[in-house]
């Protein structure tokens, strides 16, 4: 089937969703700083049309009720209710992703914003992962093709048919169906942590890395690795060269610790456009003594080997979804559930990482989409309690690493460009 501009003929969307197990600890954490958004946008080969755009929002956004969706509060849990119309478009008017209010998540928990020939989403995590966001871009993104160029583009390469309803699947909840029967521990240490001094009114510094993506997987093949784990051992190193020059006394030291999420759908048949990703954290520890590149490679390989697999992630995801199944604190009121879930975030979250470093990989298309489209780009908001985080996404044969930081020295961009030129890699630096 291609996208077309007849009316869908579908059965009645859901009004309502109950938030997926991942999405329920991110309401509760949220703080008058930080709201847990992350941006996708695609730069295209000529100037954005508006009118085009919206008409093309106007009909996409049936299509997907658990994405362009608002969030509710109700007495044991939040949840998700479908937006009767689509957002209005917005213009770029300061830096990406600017504080999304709680009014404003309650409206509707995502924004349309365009820039000259950019087209960017930014979504409340709750909605969606990088990977359900994605789809929603590329889907969004035919449609408008179609009806500003004409051409007919195939529900294919993550493109869905706006003219059939949305598949139960699409829709479920895919922790409940895929969790193991034990649960894996979560402790873990404390990891280090870039601090420095704090931007004013919420400012936020992206750097861009560009990289030849032929080059970066030649340079991970040499390593042994993947690619997604050779920048993940560039960052730790770079990460590990920070803390040896802040902290000098090894023995003060923590662990080096790079979160790095894992689509899940890769494990499991899954088609799920909700979030559907866990962790998989790779580490190194300076106390005994400092790593070559080689052996951060070595231990990111073997870490995600371990883990990156279903049976462990299956009781990743037994462990996650344990509290939510039993019968009494499914009873417990919201006002307390959230106290409860905003301790653990702090306890057991972000303090167990040094950042985050997500990659959606290299993206595709149908072929009558891609002349149109010049540039991909991820870009994932700064953690609640640290100022660094990294979105990684490649299109056609360039990589782009967005590193997002709210402090004002740029130590671990300089870093990674200086890791990255030792290794006989160049990149493109662009900054706002």
């Amino acid at each position: 089937m291609t996208l077309h501009d007849e009316s869908m003929s579908r059965r009645p969307a859901p009004r309502w969703l109950p938030l997926d197990n991942a999405a329920k600890i991110y309401p509760a954490a949220r703080s008058k700083n930080w709201s847990n958004i992350f941006r996708l946008s695609a730069t295209l080969t000529e100037p954005v049309d508006r009118a085009v755009l919206q008409s093309a929002l106007d009909a996409t956004v049936g299509r997907f009720p658990s994405i362009c969706a608002r969030l509710r509060r109700g007495f044991f849990w939040y949840y998700l209710e479908q937006v009767e119309q689509a957002p209005r478009i917005r213009e770029e008017y300061s830096y990406p992703l600017v504080k999304m209010y709680p009014w404003e998540v309650r409206r509707c928990a995502f924004r349309v914003i365009v820039y000259r020939d950019r087209i960017a989403l930014e979504f409340f995590h709750a909605l969606t992962d990088g990977n359900g966001a994605l789809i929603f871009l590329k889907t969004l993104l035919a449609e408008y093709l179609h009806r500003k160029y004409g051409i007919a583009v195939p529900a294919e390469q993550g493109v869905l048919d706006r003219t059939e309803p949305p598949s139960p699947g699409e829709l479920e909840d895919s922790f409940q169906k895929y969790a193991g029967p034990r649960s894996a521990s979560r402790r873990a240490d404390d990891a280090y942590r870039i601090t420095g001094t704090l931007e004013t009114g919420g400012f936020q510094h992206i750097t861009c890395l560009e990289l030849p993506v032929d080059q970066v997987l030649r340079k991970a093949r040499e390593y042994g690795v993947s690619l997604t784990a050779f920048l993940c051992a560039a960052t730790m190193m770079a990460i590990q060269d920070i803390q040896q020059i802040r902290v000098p006394n090894r023995r003060r030291q923590r662990p080096v610790k790079v979160l790095l999420p894992v689509d899940l759908r890769r494990l499991f048949p899954s088609t799920s456009v909700r979030n559907f990703v866990l962790f998989t954290t790779p580490q190194i520890d300076p106390r005994l003594g400092a790593y070559t590149f080689r052996e951060i490679c070595d231990a990111v390989r073997h870490h995600m080997g371990l883990e990156v697999q279903p049976k462990y992630m299956g009781a990743m995801i037994a462990a996650n979804v344990a509290g939510e199944r039993i019968l009494a604190l499914r009873a417990v009121p919201l006002f307390l559930k959230n106290l409860v879930m905003k301790a653990v975030f702090h306890q057991v979250g972000e303090r167990k990482s040094s950042l985050s470093l997500s990659n959606l990989g290299a993206v595709t298309m149908p072929a009558a989409m891609t002349p149109y489209v010049k540039r991909l780009d991820f870009i994932l908001g700064v953690q609640a309690t640290a100022p660094y985080n990294c979105g990684v996404i490649t299109w056609g044969d360039t990589l782009y690493m967005n590193v997002i930081r709210n402090i004002r020295e740029p130590e671990l961009e300089y870093h990674l460009c200086r890791v990255l030129k030792d290794l006989g890699l160049t990149p493109l630096v662009r900054s706002n």
